[in-house]
């Protein structure tokens, strides 16, 4: 099993700059979803800095999230 978030920011170049629990960090685009079905929301900024932890990855109010192991495994480790 991948590691899971521990930790999550956002800027406003639509990125998440995570933390896992195994210690690494890691920076994910999300600019590719902004036309994507549930993701067009984060084309709003106040939304897209909403981001928070949920059951060990990033989750917004709407329910849209995304797939930890993908989080992990498409970051770019810093």
């Amino acid at each position: 099993m991948n590691p899971r978030v521990k930790s999550v920011s956002t800027s406003s170049d639509y990125k998440l700059h995570l933390v896992f629990d195994n210690g690494e960090r890691g920076v994910y685009d999300c600019s590719d979803l902004l036309d994507f079905g549930v993701f067009r929301e984060f084309k709003s900024l106040d939304y897209f800095h909403q981001a928070h932890l949920g059951l060990g990855t990033v989750v917004w109010p709407h329910e849209q999230d995304i797939c930890p192991d993908t989080l992990y495994l498409d970051s770019m480790k810093e």
